[in-house]
């Protein structure tokens, strides 16, 4: 038995997709904008957020940020 893309509910995955898309955009927006970052660089921030999708920006926002 296949799975075809007809039975895909899209009306539930389009919107967290787009909601993936604004957290790393904001990340990554984010993360140019600042002057620094806490445990390691900027480089490695920026690869963390685009490879681990949903946990990458929370990781970014909750241990990379430094407090203004």
């Amino acid at each position: 038995m296949s799975v075809g893309l007809v039975t895909i509910p899209w009306s539930l995955i389009i919107p967290i997709i787009i909601l993936q898309l604004i957290l790393q955009v904001a990340s990554l927006i984010s993360l140019v904008r600042s002057e620094g970052v806490q445990r390691g660089n900027k480089i490695i921030w920026a690869i963390i957020i685009v490879v681990l999708s949903y946990m990458g920006p929370v990781l970014f926002w909750t241990l990379g940020r430094k407090a203004q």
